[in-house]
């Protein structure tokens, strides 16, 4: 990878998204190209798949505090 390419990756990006959530990695199954991730948020777990790829390069562990940044027009609602 170029090393503009790594300084552009390693750069906070700004995001539009404005549903965060905080929380804790409590599983991470990898598979040939895919990464698993469940996170617990208060009493919720949240799962996500990303490329195998972006959790060795976020060096994600079990234990890790990350944030679910949660697209809205990616959100569906229940009424309880």
């Amino acid at each position: 990878m170029d090393s503009w390419v790594r300084l552009a990756y390693s750069l906070r990006m700004t995001l539009s998204a404005r549903n965060r959530l905080e929380g804790q990695v409590v599983e991470i199954e990898s598979g040939g190209v895919m990464a698993h991730v469940v996170i617990s948020v208060g009493k919720n777990m949240i799962e996500s798949v990303i490329t195998k790829r972006s959790a060795e390069e976020m060096k994600l562990k079990v234990g890790d505090t990350v944030s679910a940044v949660i697209k809205s027009t990616e959100v569906m609602l229940e009424k309880n």
